[in-house]
């Protein structure tokens, strides 16, 4: 029996049930602890194959003394009552089925225990993603000079030609991302839209617009609106907003993970979820003459970590985000009437629908400086219940508050966009208490 539970990134599915007194810590892949010990065990079934980013080299038996907690490495012992994740640290104090989260960070929902039908143990299931690239393996063959040539064109745009197939990832060749706050810093060859027309399919790897880029794909379903596009099938869609941006393109395909895509007897392409960002990022593995290309784009943990060894060609982002400086416009213009009319933030705010958190939000229109502006609006939101305050609610919890720059905010309103066109396009300013970024 397996139960899906939270771990400390929210996505992994583990069985629980009652620890044992004694044990000895196995291999660094141990994930079955049982009435006697702590043994070795191993899932591998498709029927465990959920993708977790805590699911990394194991499980740590520790034993708390205090404030204090030590592992225990192989010792035994016998008052053994928190594990712990050997990536983020964060402890299960395996008594409560709590986590003990670092300090400052938000605690999550108690886990619900599952108990053994047989002997009443507790099991830890460490769920490590398949390898689905060993599927029908192919040998590599020897190449001709030229017959795969990789072109960078900008940003994350990359064409790969392979015998005679064209493959064009990520195009954003034109116009500005996310709400005007970023522009492309190296300009695209000229004949790009051409080539990019030209191409044989196109992988997009998410909805981010300096990946989805709405401006170039208008360019392109004016000269071939049919050309194959391939997307992850992500729970966040990647043309989410396809209708109302206007773009004719008729040939989008949304494709399984881990599952070889056939283009030719030669070539083919498999997309790969993020172990981090599973309901939006993927990346892409293309296999030429059982020749392997690795594009991870901007996966925080590619498919959890778990990836192929030996690949020929392996592409990655090289920043971990990118520069607010110096800011990228000012003096855009987004007013409508509805602004007139301060009932405009409850409507918005029940149409986004997020609600049942502790969280408490001010958000303060600015100017581009973000400068208080005259005649914009502040107001607090309770996501509890959806109430909008006028002061701050007594009982304990998360508050944020949030600068935006008037402009970029009420476009996000008017065409129901994301909010990462605002803090990703370095368009508001954000101070947290708690302050789950920087721990002292």
């Amino acid at each position: 029996m397996y139960s899906g539970l939270k771990t400390c990134s929210g996505f992994a599915m583990v069985s629980v049930a009652m620890i044992g007194r004694t044990g000895t810590f196995g291999s660094p892949r141990t994930t079955s602890l049982g009435t006697t010990g702590v043994n070795s065990s191993r899932t591998t079934g498709p029927e465990i194959s959920a993708l977790g980013s805590c699911r990394t080299t194991g499980v740590t038996l520790s034993k708390t003394t205090g404030s204090e907690t030590t592992a225990l490495g192989c010792s035994r012992n016998t008052g053994v009552g928190t594990v712990r994740c050997t990536k983020h640290y964060w402890k299960l104090n395996v008594a409560t089925m709590e986590y003990v989260n670092p300090p400052d960070s938000f605690m999550q929902d108690e886990l619900e225990a599952v108990l053994s039908d047989t002997d009443g143990s507790l099991e830890l299931v460490e769920l490590n993603p398949p390898d689905p690239w060993t599927a029908e393996p192919r040998e590599a063959q020897e190449l001709r000079a030229g017959e795969i040539t990789l072109t960078y064109l900008t940003h994350a745009c990359m064409e790969l030609k392979a015998g005679n197939k064209r493959m064009m990832f990520d195009p954003w060749l034109t116009g500005p991302a996310f709400a005007r706050g970023w522009w492309l810093l190296h300009e695209p060859p000229s004949d790009a839209m051409d080539r990019l027309s030209q191409a044989d399919l196109i992988y997009i790897s998410h909805m981010h617009s300096d990946h989805l880029s709405y401006p170039t794909l208008k360019h392109l379903s004016k000269r071939r609106p049919d050309i194959p596009i391939y997307v992850g099938d992500t729970s966040r869609p990647v043309f989410w907003y396809l209708e109302k941006s206007g773009v004719n393109l008729t040939n989008i395909n949304v494709v399984p993970f881990g599952v070889w895509q056939n283009v030719d007897e030669h070539l083919r392409f498999m997309i790969l979820m993020d172990g981090v960002h599973p309901e939006m990022d993927t990346c892409l593995i293309v296999e030429y003459k059982g020749h392997m290309i690795l594009n991870t784009v901007d996966c925080t943990r590619p498919n959890n970590g778990r990836l192929p060894h030996g690949v020929d060609l392996m592409m990655s982002d090289f920043a971990g985000g990118a520069s607010g400086f110096p800011m990228a416009f000012h003096d855009g213009k987004y007013t409508a009437e509805i602004f007139k009319y301060k009932s405009w933030i409850q409507y918005y705010y029940n149409w986004a629908g997020f609600k049942g958190y502790n969280l408490v939000i001010r958000v303060i229109e600015t100017d581009d400086d973000f400068k208080p502006l005259k005649g914009g609006y502040e107001y607090l939101v309770d996501f509890l219940d959806l109430s909008f305050p006028d002061v701050r609610p007594e009982r304990d919890h998360a508050y944020e508050e949030i600068k935006n720059r008037v402009n970029v905010m009420r476009h996000v309103v008017l065409n129901g966009g994301l909010w990462d066109d605002l803090y990703i396009g370095f368009n508001n300013r954000m101070s947290r208490d708690p302050d789950v970024y920087h721990h002292k």
